[in-house]
């Protein structure tokens, strides 16, 4: 893994590789380079022993001018400012990917969930909220779940501003839990879309996903759902992994299977299988389908020489580094981009937040519907893209179309001094 790389570097080479394919004012492009604007904070929370903590914690906000800043919160040890700023560059190409009305956002706690008490994470949830009062709501940044958080810290969030606001504004967060506003179909999205992107890739390609192997790396929310999903439609999933390792059958794991694993265990590792692999032998199998869903630069350009899969389709966010698109593109691996491919969590938190602000609530097979309409519309423009304009691969063309999209945006909005 390249832990060395800059996630904010690799953003902003992603986006002059783009310009150089479209007919925008540089001045644009290079607003597009960099965050709007970055919170950074330090949190003093009182442990359990009554010890004080100190907590780095950042908020990015980048290019508003399609909507209200959009992203999740990740509770992480290795959170840096660079990072931050780039995932929400990322959440920003993202919702326009998907022509969604917002921009991007993400934020982002230094912290290991796993070491502090319930009560513990809830008071430096609640801190966090505290100081991303005035910068959040439902018509200015809407934070959602990321790594290591769910719907619990979204509701502490969520309790913290309404309380400090005096009102009820559950469109403040999405990815809460149905009870407290929250969208059915949330839990599943972001696997749903990848699934939804793989789906539509194989036929685009000529390809038949019946019946076509899978490998998975990263078997959270994610990778898990994506799995499950993919072998409802007839793929055959031959290995998953975690942090632990990779379990491995070239006849075909149970997705199912994995995951009570991994919630019985805490290690995917411990499902029995013919053998186990390490996190990059799975990267580098020879199946039809690689779905890397685990954190960002999990292939570097030494490793991509030796991915062998035929189509890539990216759960996490930015899981391959610049140097890594360029062999990949040229060994002919179909890479189909993050930004299509996980968008269904951004979606559905849309969804969320319309139902929010009508206080109407849908169902969840209206849901999942909806959401199959956006991800499909955004893979036929995308394909548009990539077949129509001379563009090295699919993520330059994910990034052509939503520059032009936020460059439409901001002409027609004009320059206010």
């Amino acid at each position: 893994m390249a832990d060395e790389v800059n996630p904010f570097e690799s953003l902003q080479e992603q986006v002059d590789d783009a310009a150089a394919h479209v007919d925008v004012d540089p001045g644009v492009i290079e607003r597009l380079k960099h965050p709007e604007r970055v919170l950074e904070t330090n949190l003093a929370v009182e442990m359990d022993d009554g010890a004080l903590e100190v907590f780095h914690a950042y908020r990015s906000q980048f290019n508003g001018v399609r909507g209200p800043y959009k992203g999740g919160i990740r509770y992480h040890p290795q959170v840096t400012r660079d990072e931050v700023k780039a995932l929400s560059g990322w959440m920003a190409v993202k919702c326009a990917v998907a022509d969604i009305p917002y921009g991007g956002g993400k934020g982002g706690i230094e912290v290991d969930p796993d070491a502090y008490s319930a009560s513990e994470l809830e008071r430096i949830t609640r801190s966090f909220a505290t100081e991303l009062q005035p910068f959040v709501g439902e018509d200015r940044d809407i934070p959602a779940p990321d790594v290591n958080t769910g719907q619990r810290e979204m509701n502490w969030i969520k309790d913290t501003y309404e309380t400090l606001e005096n009102t009820t504004e559950p469109g403040v967060v999405t990815g809460k839990a149905v009870e407290s506003g929250g969208s059915e179909g949330r839990v599943e999205a972001t696997g749903r879309s990848v699934m939804l992107t793989a789906r539509e890739a194989f036929d685009a390609l000529g390809k038949d996903i019946e019946g076509a192997t899978v490998a998975v790396q990263g078997y959270g929310n994610v990778g898990s759902i994506a799995a499950r999903l993919l072998e409802d439609i007839g793929a055959r999933v031959v290995a998953v992994s975690d942090s632990s390792g990779a379990p491995y059958d070239p006849e075909g794991l149970d997705a199912r299977a994995a995951k009570r694993t991994k919630d019985e265990t805490g290690n995917v590792v411990d499902l029995d299988s013919p053998q186990t692999l390490t996190n990059d032998e799975l990267l580098t199998l020879d199946v039809d389908l690689l779905v890397p869903a685990a954190l960002e630069n999990a292939i570097d350009e030494t490793l991509a020489h030796e991915v062998s899969a035929d189509i890539v389709v990216e759960g996490a966010n930015g899981p391959l580094t610049p140097e890594a698109d360029g062999v990949l593109t040229g060994q002919n691996v179909h890479v189909f981009p993050d930004v299509l491919a996980n968008a269904g969590g951004v979606t559905v938190s849309y969804f969320e937040w319309v139902q929010n602000r009508q206080r109407f609530y849908w169902s969840e097979q209206r849901v999942n519907d909806e959401l199959e309409t956006v991800i499909v519309d955004a893979f036929d423009a995308l394909r548009e893209v990539f077949e129509e304009r001379d563009v090295p691969n699919r993520r330059v063309a994910a990034y052509v179309l939503a520059i032009e999209r936020i460059a439409r945006s901001a002409e027609a909005s004009g320059v206010w001094p």
